[in-house]
């Protein structure tokens, strides 16, 4: 039985690029980046991409930092948690902060939704402080049902920037029938199963309970791909009215040209007239376009699309660095990368 699970998850996979290990995917990625890292004379060409950002937001690029350069109005109340604090220095951050419960903790410097977790009470933040390894930030939990990720691209010469693609999030939520257990309804979709022994040292017990009828829980209340979350293709929902409304609030953070902001909202409508939204996060040459990840699009489309995103990062890059913004050294940035592969092992052991 467990085997013919196996198999069929694993055929699953197989069958959908979209879970394939990005060392794959990126194949042909690699030849325009060293194409581009000639041209530039540096490998770390990206951390021109976005100056007041560490490492152009490539690598080892401390999410607190980012917040404070975007205005506080647009994000959640956010505190930095140094390894090492104790645990009542914690607490009281927390309090000062005026950061309620549930909140969000996840590491200062992150990698693809690892490490990120929703903390009910006291106790369960106790665990996630005692476990962790590495900085990490308490946050409010934003109260909006909705989330995207728009990717933005602007030009340093240039006042008004292009949304290149918008990403919509249906978050893994199961709904009951008072009938199935939370581990039943979560095998009903291929999706869920890939993350079941996550969720089950998550949620332990639960597992059993049956889901009455009409309930629905949403088990991970984050759209991120590698947590289950399905990633849907929303760039048709680009306007003009959504450009300048991203666009203005893009021009507020200081040395801000590539990237991607995950933003959780309430409706478009509400969005698109800056009302009702808060950035989950801000993520800078190292983002992906992942509207790419829509299980409609096939990997030649996905492609396309990475090979345009990374012509668009180079030539931000150029104009920037001809304005005085330093490519790293061979040395630095290779210091940088050997920081990064020590500091996602932490997390991804977490």
């Amino acid at each position: 039985m467990i085997t013919n699970r196996r198999s069929r998850l694993l055929f699953h996979k197989i069958t959908h690029w979209e879970y394939w290990p990005f060392q794959i995917v990126y194949i042909p990625i690699y030849f325009l980046w060293a194409y581009y890292a000639l041209k530039s004379r540096s490998i770390f060409f990206f951390n021109a991409a976005n100056p007041t950002i560490k490492n152009g937001g490539f690598m080892m690029e401390s999410k607190k930092e980012i917040y404070d350069l975007i205005p506080q109005k647009h994000y959640p109340i956010t505190d930095l948690i140094k390894e090492g604090t104790s645990f009542d220095e914690v607490l009281a951050k927390v309090d000062t902060a005026k950061i309620q419960y549930p909140l969000i903790a996840k590491p200062d410097i992150g990698l693809r939704g690892s490490a990120v977790k929703k903390i009910n009470t006291s106790e369960e933040l106790k665990a996630y402080h005692e476990k962790a390894d590495f900085d990490y930030l308490v946050q409010d939990l934003i109260p909006f049902d909705n989330e995207i990720g728009v990717f933005y691209v602007r030009y340093p010469n240039r006042k008004t920037g292009t949304i290149t693609g918008i990403v919509a999030k249906e978050f893994l939520i199961i709904s009951g029938d008072g009938t199935a257990t939370m581990e039943q309804l979560i095998r009903q979709n291929p999706r869920y199963e890939l993350q079941l022994e996550t969720l089950r040292k998550e949620y332990g017990d639960q597992f059993q309970e049956v889901v009455a009828k009409g309930e629905n829980r949403n088990l991970v209340p984050y759209g991120n791909h590698a947590r289950g979350a399905k990633f849907i293709d929303g760039s048709h929902w680009i306007t003009p009215k959504m450009t300048e409304t991203i666009n203005r609030m893009c021009l507020e953070i200081p040395g801000f040209y590539f990237g991607r902001l995950d933003i959780m909202y309430n409706t478009l409508e509400e969005l698109e007239n800056g009302q009702n939204f808060a950035i989950v996060e801000l993520n800078g040459a190292g983002s992906e376009p992942t509207h790419i990840y829509d299980p409609k699009h096939s990997l030649f489309f996905a492609w396309k699309e990475l090979l345009r995103h990374i012509r668009y990062m180079y030539e931000i890059s150029i104009e920037n660095n001809k304005k005085g913004a330093p490519f790293l050294s061979h040395k630095v940035g290779m210091e940088q990368y050997r920081l990064h592969l020590e500091q996602s092992k932490k997390i991804v052991n977490f």
